[in-house]
């Protein structure tokens, strides 16, 4: 039975999409970039002259609003990389594939990120795989290069942390970044205090989300970017492996909240997907695919972080 035709692209959703996450992401970052020049942490909501999501307080001065260009800017550059990563492998491989749609609400982070709607059947392992790592690795590398640059912008930071501040944990590659950065440099803002003391620029906070992302999306579970590899790497081994990260995130939430939740959405997402194949079994994969999933469970490595929200309400 032929495939039905594909629906028309809605190019005028995307860019009404794209628009409105431009405007929440600049909000928010306007309100960081407030924070930071205050002395305080990017994400603390400690003012209360200031608004959750002060849009408000921008239509007094406009001009504000521009403040918030460098986390916008990295923000909406680190999830089109990742979801073009994905559609763009969509495209060479012939599998039909909307546009990303970004998701614009009125977080601590102005958006809910971005996603890309797969409409045909992915019709080999090796597609199945290329796929789900090429958005991981565009968007690292985006979030890599913008942490770079970014964390030498840090201040030395109040040791206590205000009612009301988010304080995030930072994962191996901030550390690694942070000691590589002192070592070749002599800036005393970079190698004179401890990275989890200091105030970190928004453009690094928007880097922050991004290795965040990332490490959600390469957990080896489900419908997931890591989901994707490893029902590519190992079909059968898909289903346990799926089930023991759910409960790693279920011990992980003991601790913290945020895992719990993650946990409770993958249950979902495994019960009502398990029994959809993703990609035939044969052709198997071919070998050199081993080598990229090595670089997937480095990536996964450096950003993961065990407590990645410490709240102070």
């Amino acid at each position: 039975m032929p495939e039905a035709a594909p629906p028309r692209p809605r190019y005028w959703l995307h860019v009404l999409l794209l628009l409105a996450t431009l405007f929440t992401t600049l909000v928010m970052g306007a309100r960081m970039q407030y924070n930071f020049d205050h002395n305080r942490a990017a994400l603390s909501f400690a003012d209360d002259s200031i608004p959750f999501f002060p849009a408000s307080w921008f239509l007094t001065h406009p001009g504000r609003i521009l403040a918030g260009w460098p986390f916008a800017a990295t923000l909406m550059l680190f999830f089109l990389a990742h979801e073009m990563g994905h559609y763009l492998m969509c495209r060479r491989y012939g599998i039909r594939a909307t546009l990303p749609f970004f998701i614009p609400v009125p977080t601590p982070i102005g958006t809910m990120g971005a996603v890309i709607l797969i409409r045909s059947k992915i019709r080999s392992r090796a597609a199945l795989f290329d796929v789900g790592i090429a958005g991981p690795i565009a968007g690292f590398v985006v979030a890599l290069i913008v942490l770079v640059f970014s964390l030498g912008l840090a201040k030395p930071g109040p040791y206590a942390v205000d009612a009301g501040d988010l304080k995030m944990g930072l994962p191996l590659v901030f550390q690694f970044i942070h000691n590589a950065l002192g070592f070749v440099s002599s800036n005393p803002r970079i190698a004179g205090a401890p990275l989890g003391q200091m105030l970190l620029h928004p453009a690094s906070i928007a880097a922050w989300v991004g290795m965040y992302a990332t490490a959600l999306n390469l957990l080896p579970s489900s419908q997931l970017d890591g989901g994707h590899i490893i029902y590519a790497l190992a079909p059968k081994a898909h289903r346990l492996i799926s089930w023991g990260t759910v409960l790693v995130l279920v011990f992980l939430g003991r601790h913290q909240m945020s895992w719990g939740v993650w946990a409770g959405l993958i249950l979902a997402m495994n019960v009502l997907t398990f029994r959809q194949e993703q990609a035939p079994e044969y052709p198997s994969l071919p070998a050199n695919r081993w080598l990229l999933a090595v670089v997937a469970a480095i990536m996964l490595m450096l950003t993961f972080t065990v407590s990645p929200f410490q709240m102070n309400w």
